[in-house]
């Protein structure tokens, strides 16, 4: 058992795994959420770890916690600090600063935070932004597309996965959207206490999507990757595949991964990793949202393929301040993850994973739904069945490996 310890916020399972591999036993103190840690059985799953020392039950979305946190544990003596889900990075930010530890820097953390504040403070760093407004009420957003014509994307600002967000074209549907977009409800993920409802109404931006990915150590990039995407069909902007590289020229994948230094310089963002999603219209980056933590989708997993390095592993490294070898500038190959689809109803059977599995540079299939599952369709990331992940000598072949398995993959359903 190491006797400085990482201080973990918020509890996600695939990193968790990859970090026992990687992190000496003991090393790691959990801290996550009351409710948390009753609705996921937390104590239950980690009463085998070798990974982490002690769980600690902690409400770090509330506003000071961290100051309070480190005045009760301050004999801790960490050695790092780090956040894992969106909600956890302001309280793992100001930790950071109480322990001095590297850390994003409260500021940064709130600002990412916060979609509608990051809107204004990129945009006077001279950042493209789609038109966007705070918007109340159903009204709100119909003065809104009165004013900009068009489609809107109505959506939180302070939420993850895509909750509560739609692309609304027409003003009749304006009614319903706003209904079902404010209905937010995380389930086991989240605390049961309510969270602020803050909603936005922006000007649909059509052109591809991309995300970046960058380690950033005193504000300056050590590693930069640009990731592929693509949505499910529909009003709900869900991911659908994820391909590392994005198969795009090297000049476009320049300009986004220069796009993501300037909202890290913007922000004050300090150590840490970077997930800044951006469109492409016309040839212009336009600045969808930015995360100060780790990526979702398995997307760490797949830029570990691409680039045969471990990404996760520099990330705790830096953030206990060694030092790191040089890292790898272009990809070594492609990975790719696609996510499996399914039709609303109850689940009858889920067929063919094993011949997923065979498909050539298959690497995981993880299927996360099974007989009696009830799916009402999908509404947010945390709707979706399951994932392939593959990886070949291109982003391209990667791609086709992912979606043939996923193809393979049927989830049989019964109307609800």
């Amino acid at each position: 058992m190491t006797e400085r310890p990482v201080l973990i916020v918020g509890f996600v399972t695939p990193v968790l795994m990859a970090l026992a591999g990687t992190e000496p036993d003991g090393s790691v103190i959990l801290i996550e959420e009351p409710d948390v840690i009753r609705k996921r059985d937390l104590r239950a799953k980690l009463a085998g770890s070798t990974l982490v020392r002690e769980l600690v039950e902690w409400e770090y979305t509330r506003a000071g916690t961290a100051d309070e946190f480190y005045a009760t544990h301050r004999d801790l003596n960490p050695v790092a600090v780090v956040p894992l889900i969106e909600y956890a990075t302001p309280f793992a930010a100001r930790l950071a600063e109480r322990f001095g530890l590297p850390g994003a820097s409260l500021g940064a953390a709130q600002i990412l935070r916060d979609k509608a504040l990051l809107r204004k403070v990129s945009a006077a760093a001279g950042l493209t932004n789609p038109q966007s407004a705070t918007v109340t009420c159903a009204a709100d957003v119909l003065a809104f597309m009165r004013a900009h014509p068009g489609p809107v994307v109505l959506k939180p600002a302070n939420r993850q996965a895509a909750v509560g967000t739609q692309v609304i074209h027409d003003p009749a549907e304006v009614g319903r959207a706003w209904a079902s977009c404010i209905e937010q409800d995380e389930g086991i993920f989240v605390p049961d206490r309510p969270m602020e409802l803050c909603m936005l109404a922006e000007r649909y931006v059509h052109g591809p999507e991309y995300s970046v990915e960058m380690l950033v150590r005193g504000g300056r990039p050590l590693f930069v990757n640009v990731t592929g995407k693509q949505l499910y069909p529909g009003p709900r902007p869900v991911e659908l595949a994820h391909i590392v590289p994005a198969d795009i020229p090297d000049d476009l994948a320049e300009a986004l991964g220069e796009q993501t230094r300037r909202v890290v310089a913007a922000v004050g963002f300090v150590d840490g990793i970077v997930h800044c999603e951006w469109i492409v219209a016309d040839g212009v980056p336009y600045l969808v949202e930015c995360a100060g933590r780790i990526a979702g989708d398995g997307i760490l997993v797949i830029i570990d393929r691409a680039y045969s390095m471990e990404l996760l592993r520099s990330y705790f490294a830096m953030m206990r301040g060694e030092p790191l070898p040089e890292l790898p500038r272009r990809a070594t190959g492609g990975a790719a993850v696609r996510f499996v689809p399914m039709e609303p109803g109850v689940i009858e059977a889920v067929l063919g994973v094993e011949q997923a599995r065979q498909v050539e540079g298959v690497f995981l299939v993880d299927i996360q739904v099974g007989p009696g599952h009830r799916f009402a369709g999908l509404r947010s990331s945390w709707d979706r069945a399951g994932l392939v992940m593959a990886a070949a000598d291109s982003p391209a072949e990667a791609l086709q490996r992912a979606e043939k398995a996923a193809g393979l993959v049927r989830i049989e359903v019964l109307p609800a």
